[in-house]
Formats: C-alpha cells, sequence, structure tokens
C-alpha cells in the first residue's frame, strides 16, 4: 500500500509522514530530500568545477540518515541555500524525470507513505491514499523560523516565493489531487493529525481488505 502525502513547504509533511510510517510499520520515503541532494549537489559542483546529471547521484536512505554518494548529507540539505537551490532544481524537467523513475520503482513494491509535493498527481496517481497537507502561511513560516532560526518574516517571505514557483512550475506543478483528502494542521496538535491519516489508512485497508 501507498500512503500519498502531498502539500506546500512547511506544513509538516516529513514530520508527519515518518510519524505515520512509524506508527503503522511502513517504509517513510522523504522525495524532497532527493531533490534537496541535487541540489546540494550542484552547490558542492560549483564550487568546485564539476557537473554531475541527477542521473549520477546516489541518494540513500539509512533510517533518519539521508546518504549523498556514500555522505551523510542530512543536515547539509536542510539550510536556507539549499532549500532555495531545491525549489529552483524541482523546475528542471531533465532533473524531475530522473527522479521520479526512482520514485516509482522504489515505492512499486511494499508498504509506503512517501511525501512530496506530486506524489499522488505524478508519481503515483494510483495511490491508494492520497493526503494533501496545509496549514496557514504564518503558522508554516512561524515552523520553518523554528527549524533554521531566521526571523518569521523572512520565512514567510520565502516561503510564499516557493509557493508561487511550485504551483505555476512546468513540470509537475504542486496542487491537490482530486481525490486527495485535505487535512489542515493549523493550531491541530501533531497527534492529532497523525490519527487523522492512521484513521484514514484504516479505512482504506477495511474497504479494499
Amino acid at each position: 500500500m501507498l500512503v500519498a502525502i502531498d502539500g506546500p513547504v512547511g506544513a509538516g509533511k516529513s514530520t508527519v509522514a515518518r510519524a505515520v510510517a512509524a506508527h503503522l510499520g511502513f517504509t517513510y520515503l522523504d522525495t524532497g530530500a532527493m531533490y534537496r541532494c541535487v541540489a546540494l549537489a550542484a552547490i558542492e559542483d560549483e564550487a568546485a568545477d564539476l557537473k554531475r546529471s541527477a542521473s549520477d547521484l546516489k541518494i540513500e536512505f539509512e533510517g533518519d540518515r539521508v546518504m549523498l554518494d556514500h555522505s551523510d548529507a542530512t543536515e547539509a540539505i536542510r539550510t536556507p541555500e539549499v532549500s532555495q537551490r531545491a525549489s529552483l532544481v524541482a523546475t528542471d524537467t531533465t532533473v524531475r524525470e530522473a527522479l521520479v523513475e526512482r520514485q516509482r520503482l522504489m515505492t512499486q513494491r511494499g508498504d509506503w507513505v512517501a511525501e512530496g509535493r506530486d506524489i499522488g498527481t505524478v508519481v503515483r496517481p494510483d495511490a491508494e491514499l492520497k493526503v494533501f497537507l496545509t496549514a496557514s502561511d504564518d503558522e508554516r513560516a512561524e515552523r520553518r523560523a523554528a527549524q533554521t532560526g531566521r526571523s518569521v518574516a523572512e520565512e514567510l517571505a520565502d516561503l510564499r516565493e516557493r509557493d508561487e514557483r511550485d504551483r505555476t512550475r512546468e513540470a509537475s506543478p504542486l496542487r491537490r489531487a482530486d481525490d486527495a483528502v485535505e487535512v489542515d494542521t493549523t493550531g491541530v496538535a501533531f497527534a492529532q493529525v497523525v490519527e487523522r491519516i492512521a484513521a484514514l489508512v484504516a479505512d482504506v485497508q477495511g474497504r479494499t481488505a
């Protein structure tokens, strides 16, 4: 079974998806980290006068760690510089095609909770459960500021810029799948969000048993 969790930046996708996967005993896939790895590689390549394609990169997940070409990139891919670059990298059709193909292959077998911006619309529109996670702009900015140490105003400006870029990009724009369940996390306790999605999964499993 595949649970696809999509939504804008700062909606809590990664944290929620990881917790839902742990609760259900499913495997967690952070597709956003894959784009961040490509962005980090591009930044590193510019500094070293190299050029690697997305297909050249070895991206692996070892528990909570993200490995890029056998090096731990977990913290490096979360910097503001990489976040901004990842949003730009995601508009590259060649990059998206390479990573989407990897994501499809990874989730064909077994039970997965995959999160991103196009899992339920492009990567796996056949997912058994699609969730579109969202929250108010202000709350998303506050969450990001708590993670990065930047001001809420800075994060608010950045996320609005990224939202616009994600919604209007030609390749796999951010949108809610027609059959996705929208879950607004504004002012909702984290545990309640996880329980809500777990209940949706149980409902799907009950109907397909």
